[in-house]
């Protein structure tokens, strides 16, 4: 049975034929909610899961929490470490890897993508390069669990659960009356699950939550002012790459000792924080290794008759807290805000 044409994509979003083949192809001068528009409409009807024909040779790898920021994925050093041993395995397969810039992520045409097959990395909610994909029938294996998974749906994660109470108990061995939590910047399942457990962990232990929402463009740390100016914590958690830094530079500001007068711990990959002195201790998401059973789980839902494909669900790479002289007992000094 055909799919949609051009002209019903039109009479149902109410525009021109040309108007859809401009915002579909960005091309033509078009408002950008027209733009947007027309092609929620062309993924809400299907349009173009038969058009792209398939390379049998191409895979496509995404970031979709922060569609449109101008980022470079290769500054973080998690998704670096990703990218590369993605390519690697793809390659190692026989498969040529596209990896679509971050600014792309709100505006390419998704309908006329050439791709066999999607790695989406930390698909948020209400996800519409999902929803296109999704439309088009594309084969996909996600990086974080879906917001709203599908039967046959395969992701690939870490026990965020498990992690967070891991280091929170860590912390709490070393002393730590107050920890704050620094997170909740995307809407993925990553933050979404680790704001969870630690607000539960929280409540188990009769400790009053502080979540400190982190912001990728303050690296002087102003976000942790109030909290740091009023002794409002003793430790923090800070799950992305950039938190560390900005904790250590906001609490130099602050006049707070590390380890002394605040415990830290970050979620990153990055081997300066080893360096450091004191040496900081970070939590290992194991990208490689995600992105290398996230790859070849790709790879045998496209050729199951080569390697079988993974049973659907999640498949988990455990991830390993690497305590540094940053989060390790010594003498504190107490909160004494209620809660503390």
């Amino acid at each position: 049975m055909p799919g949609p044409t051009l002209a019903d994509v039109a009479r149902a979003a109410e525009v021109s034929t040309a108007t859809v083949s401009h915002a579909l192809n960005g091309t033509g001068r078009l408002a950008d909610s027209t733009r947007r528009r027309v092609r929620e409409v062309a993924t809400m009807l299907g349009y173009g899961s038969q058009r792209t024909p398939r390379t049998g040779k191409i895979l496509g790898v995404a970031v979709t929490t922060y569609a449109g920021s101008a980022w470079n994925f290769f500054d973080v050093p998690y998704f670096a470490r990703l990218l590369t041993v993605a390519t690697a395995t793809a390659h190692a397969h026989g498969y040529a890897l596209t990896i679509l810039p971050a600014t792309c992520g709100a505006e390419t045409p998704w309908h006329t993508l050439t791709v066999d097959g999607m790695l989406l990395l930390d698909s948020p909610t209400d996800d519409p390069v999902l929803r296109a994909l999704r439309a088009r029938g594309i084969p996909l294996v996600f990086d974080g669990r879906p917001v709203d998974p599908r039967p046959g749906d395969v992701w690939v994660d870490n026990d965020h659960t498990a992690t967070t109470r891991e280091v929170l108990g860590h912390l709490a061995a070393s002393g730590a009356r107050r920890i704050a939590l620094h997170a909740g910047y995307g809407d993925e399942h990553y933050t979404r699950a680790v704001t969870r457990a630690y607000e539960q962990w929280c409540h188990e232990h009769g400790r009053t939550p502080l979540v400190v929402t982190f912001d990728p463009y303050d690296a002087p740390g102003h976000g942790f002012d109030a909290v740091f100016a009023a002794r409002a914590c003793d430790a923090v958690y800070t799950v992305y790459d950039r938190g560390g830094r900005q904790v250590l530079a906001a609490a130099a500001r602050h006049g707070l000792r590390i380890p002394d007068d605040l415990l830290l711990v970050c979620a990153s990959e990055d081997q300066a924080y080893a360096e450091n002195d004191p040496s900081v201790s970070t939590v290992t998401l194991h990208p490689a290794t995600i992105a290398e059973t996230a790859v070849t789980a790709l790879v045998s839902r496209l050729s199951p008759t080569t390697t079988p494909p993974p049973p659907p669900g999640a498949l988990t790479v455990p991830a390993v807290l690497h305590p540094r002289r940053s989060s390790r007992g010594r003498a504190r000094l107490a909160c004494t805000r209620p809660g503390g």
